[in-house]
């Protein structure tokens, strides 16, 4: 149970019942998720970003959020979860790039504190053609889904544990993203 009540509480896991709680403060944190994740004005992929997002959610711990945005990069990746997986229990040994491999290293280091980036991270990734855009995107997705997993787990929310239960979120999140959405518009038990 929430730390606060929430409405629909028992129908609306993580971040969605805390933005049904919210909507004023939903609309702008939606449309951050939407310029980050979503918007195709970016050298990443969408998968490549909700990639970040699931990690950086994993390292924190944060059922929901690892789980939502997992099942949004399977969705991106058409990924049976083998690569979601990997990222979150391996990153350095799954079957991605190694651009993306020396994003998420930076990624790691800003989950644990904006200090613990070093400049050979930043040698690495330049090294492995990520652009200034991209890593100042990465960096930016990191410090975000941080707020975001503390906004979740710090007031209670609950999460389902079963991992099937997010895909059909994730098949959303690809098809719409996150500008337009409305947490009681999608009620599923």
């Amino acid at each position: 149970m929430a730390y606060i009540t929430l409405p629909e509480e028992d129908l609306l896991p993580g971040i969605r019942g805390l933005m049904a709680f919210s909507p004023e403060t939903s609309k702008p944190l939606n449309a951050l998720a939407q310029v980050l994740l979503h918007d195709t004005d970016n050298t990443l992929s969408p998968g490549e970003r909700e990639m970040i997002a699931t990690f950086v959610s994993s390292e924190n711990d944060c059922m929901f959020c690892k789980s939502v945005h997992g099942a949004a990069t399977r969705c991106y990746l058409e990924d049976d979860g083998t690569i979601v997986n990997q990222v979150m229990y391996n990153f350095q040994e799954a079957a991605i790039s190694d651009k993306m491999k020396a994003l998420l290293s930076i990624a790691q280091s800003v989950q644990k504190g904006g200090k613990h980036v070093k400049t050979g991270q930043i040698e690495k990734a330049r090294e492995e053609g990520a652009t200034d855009k991209e890593i100042h995107d990465t960096v930016l997705i990191a410090a975000a889904f941080c707020m975001f997993n503390r906004y979740v787990d710090g007031l209670g929310t609950w999460a389902p544990d079963n991992p099937a239960a997010y895909l059909p979120r994730g098949i959303k999140i690809k098809e719409e993203g996150y500008a337009n959405y409305d947490p009681m518009k999608t009620i599923v038990r």
